[in-house]
């Protein structure tokens, strides 16, 4: 049954129950740019009843019980900052989010780690640790607005991987509701090698897709007494040897990017292509291990540029912005992976970019949907050097027609089937993950 079958404000009314009338608004009463931000995320004619808002696991775990014995689909978010990744969601009924569920649990200082609720704001969190000099070794794409659920949901990290990992490697713990309203966790507050599921890494980046996540610890890291960034430019034959020499040097970087020749000059920063490689340590580190990758670059013809202070945030916050930030609606992102070696290539490739000199990991831009057709070349120009090419953002008229996906693999039966037991009525978010799941 959905909600097209039933009176909406039954629909409602049974959520209402659950977590309060204050805590339920209708469709009607979203305002414009809240639809439009939940439009992007589904399939158009589709529209939910209700937005439903539980302020405790429990009331969580009500509302999507109630949803799965009237098999009323639920597209699960957060703040909603990442509505418009994956694909899009199928007949949707009623949209749960857990942004009020942003509570700090428990922060043990002396263990390095903290446990707070899914609805955390990734901003408020990282301002809590910084007042015991720690931090969260993530840097998510909207880190002002994402909330932590929201950015293992969807493995949101960027170039901090370099050093620290995926969002995979910070989790410790998670509690979650599963798609018949039960609460279940995995995990805790020390890693644990147990039988069965590795529920922590199947739900990073599964999209909501087999539970609805409410609370997570992490470990956390001392914060570095200092940072520097250097940037080197130059002909890419000349960056590509700057990297692998990088790659294969004592020098630590915490992270480490190569960058597309527009990406160079949108930003100012010479000509060329670039490598961007961060220090972050004790002041006598960061200077000598900045000096040495400016030597490298001198050696091979690069031009160096050593950032610092104020200048290097700028630096930092202007690079993710221009990769994320756009006010083009027809703008499409895709999130990437090859073999490092092949980095160089692909990015001579693109127009703008970037990829991790470690993972292979890394992001391209597309300004207007008139370039789907490079985005398909690209495409298969990443899967022949053994990688993948996924649309995170694209105009909703753009991901009806392509396979947002484009996953390859073997392993979608297996996929179905973890989806199958998690999830039998395939009421949570179904459509949005890989291969229509």
């Amino acid at each position: 049954m959905s909600s097209e079958q039933i009176p909406l404000r039954l629909c409602a009314a049974s959520f209402a129950s659950i977590v309060g009338e204050n805590a339920v608004c209708s469709w009607e009463n979203l305002t414009a740019n809240q639809q439009q931000l939940i439009s992007q995320a589904i399939i158009p004619g589709s529209l939910p009843s209700c937005i439903v808002y539980p302020r405790t696991t429990e009331q969580l775990a009500e509302a999507i019980a109630q949803a799965n014995h009237n098999q009323w689909r639920v597209f699960a978010c957060g703040s909603g900052s990442k509505l418009s990744w994956g694909g899009l969601v199928k007949g949707v009924d009623v949209v749960i989010s857990t942004k009020h569920l942003n509570k700090l649990i428990d922060h043990a200082v002396g263990d390095l780690t903290v446990t707070v609720e899914a609805g955390m704001k990734f901003s408020d969190l990282q301002a809590i640790l910084a007042k015991a000099n720690q931090f969260l070794a993530l840097d998510p794409v909207a880190p002002e607005s994402a909330t932590v659920g929201g950015i293992i949901a969807t493995a949101d990290t960027g170039s901090l991987r370099q050093r620290y990992g995926s969002v995979r490697d910070q989790l410790l713990g998670i509690t979650f509701v599963r798609a018949d309203g039960k609460i279940a966790k995995a995990g805790g507050r020390v890693v644990k090698n147990v039988a069965g599921y590795d529920l922590m890494k199947l739900f990073t980046g599964s999209y909501c897709t087999l539970g609805v996540i409410s609370q997570v610890t992490f470990r956390v890291y001392p914060l570095p007494e200092i940072s520097g960034t250097v940037v080197l430019t130059g002909t890419a034959e000349d960056v590509s040897q700057a990297a692998a020499t990088l790659r294969g040097s004592a020098l630590t970087p915490t992270q480490a990017d190569l960058l597309s020749m527009q990406l160079v000059s949108e930003l100012g920063l010479g000509k060329g292509m670039g490598l961007i490689a961060r220090f972050q340590s004790i002041a006598e580190s960061v200077k000598e291990q900045s000096n040495r990758l400016v030597e490298v670059g001198q050696q091979l013809g690069l031009q160096g540029t050593i950032y610092a202070g104020a200048d290097e945030a700028d630096l930092w916050q202007r690079l993710r912005e221009s990769m994320h930030v756009s006010s083009s609606e027809s703008a499409i992102t895709c999130k990437i992976g090859v073999l490092p070696t092949a980095a160089v290539e692909i990015l001579m490739q693109a127009q703008k970019g970037l990829i991790h000199i470690a993972s292979g990991l890394g992001v391209l831009r597309f300004e207007s949907e008139a370039e789907v057709e490079r985005v398909l070349g690209m495409r298969s120009l990443c899967e022949n050097h053994r990688g993948f090419l996924t649309i995170l953002t694209a105009p909703v008229a753009v991901k009806q027609k392509l396979d947002v996906w484009g996953y390859t693999g073997n392993a979608l039966g297996i996929m179905r089937r973890i989806k199958a037991q998690f999830d039998a009525k395939n009421i949570l978010s179904p459509g949005r993950f890989v291969g229509g799941i």
